[in-house]
């Protein structure tokens, strides 16, 4: 791949966006790739957990390919849209933890794909934005709807209807990330932090991400209906067995993926 780099250590996935004289902006060719990659984990077996981040200190994904835009029909706007929309919904409903390392700028697309992470860890020179009205247009890749689901209705029309951008302590203060780390550190501390999801039992975490990306917009009622689905099948791995067991004797479990 020319443009997203796949790295795979100790059943972690780390996940490089690499366009560095483009502020790694998505285009096309970005978001194959990334569909690509995302699909490959998927399959692995091996890998566990998954750090999404971008190349160098600048940005995470400044946004999308702006030099598309002006030639770029309504037609093609919307395949575009519904294109970049797929590839963040394939990352979102991953049954394997996502996280965000923010490092520099997420704005536009950059902010809509680290919403599409299940957890967000950013560095202190990290900036929010949604800026698309500035340009005239809106957000197109799940800016709209991911974000009100985030931050509130609020704050997310704040940052929709003004283009402002918003730096990481803010972020942190609406729960648009998770907690924020000096740069020099995020990678590390995004990498611990995975480190713990490697100790907990994946089919746990499975269908906890299922439960919860599934029911978060559904009347309470259905949302714990579909909870004591997830429930019930976690009831038949393995792992659940090794853990009640692993807790009575007084010993760390070992999960085996079952």
């Amino acid at each position: 791949m020319d443009f997203v780099k796949l790295e795979i250590r100790e059943q972690i996935a780390t996940v490089t966006i690499d366009r560095q004289t483009k502020l790694n902006a998505l285009n096309k060719a970005v978001l194959d790739e990334l569909e690509q990659c995302f699909l490959d984990i998927k399959k692995n077996a091996e890998i566990r957990v998954v750090i999404l981040t971008g190349a160098g200190e600048k940005a995470f994904v400044a946004g999308a390919d702006i030099n598309q835009f002006p030639s770029m029909t309504p037609e093609e706007a919307y395949t575009f849209s519904k294109r970049g929309q797929a590839v963040f919904s394939l990352i979102e409903s991953s049954r394997k933890p996502v996280i965000a390392a923010v490092n520099g700028f997420a704005l536009g697309g950059g902010c809509e794909l680290a919403m599409a992470c299940h957890l967000r860890y950013a560095s202190e020179n990290a900036v929010f934005g949604q800026p698309e009205v500035k340009l005239g247009v809106i957000a197109g890749f799940g800016g709209t709807q991911r974000l009100p689901r985030i931050v509130g209705t609020g704050h997310a029309l704040d940052m929709l209807l003004t283009g402002k951008m918003i730096k990481a302590k803010k972020a942190a203060e609406i729960g648009l990330v998770n907690d924020v780390f000096p740069l020099s550190e995020l990678m590390s501390r995004v990498g611990e932090i995975a480190g713990v999801m490697l100790q907990q039992a994946p089919q746990a975490q499975a269908f906890t991400l299922r439960a919860v990306n599934g029911g978060v917009e559904l009347p309470l009622e259905h949302g714990l209906d579909l909870e004591a689905a997830a429930f019930q099948d976690v009831f038949r791995t393995e792992d659940r067995i090794e853990g009640a067991r692993a807790f009575l004797d007084h010993r760390l479990p070992e999960f085996k993926n079952k």
